[in-house]
């Protein structure tokens, strides 16, 4: 199990009501799980989010494969403006 720190930007931030928290998961896929359970305006948001492990994009990557090692920060990015 990996602890981390989950960040929040936009619209996410605002859906979330924090800018960051501390998880603990093994995967990303278990990580949005957790983050999203009883939280129904983030779970929507999250629906259209890139992501970002220490700085690298997930891209098309499943989330249940993405493994997260312990310290890492994800970074949850909505659509921005302008692309």
């Amino acid at each position: 199990m990996a602890t981390g720190k989950v960040r929040y930007w936009a619209a996410a931030k605002e859906a979330a009501g924090m800018a960051e928290e501390p998880f603990d998961a093994v995967t990303l896929g278990e990580l949005m799980a957790k983050i999203t359970q009883n939280r129904a305006e983030l779970a929507r948001v999250v629906k259209r989010c890139s992501f970002l492990v220490d700085g690298s994009p997930v891209g098309k990557r499943s989330h249940d494969e993405v493994v997260l090692a312990d310290g890492v920060v994800v970074e949850v990015l909505p659509p921005f403006a302008g692309g």
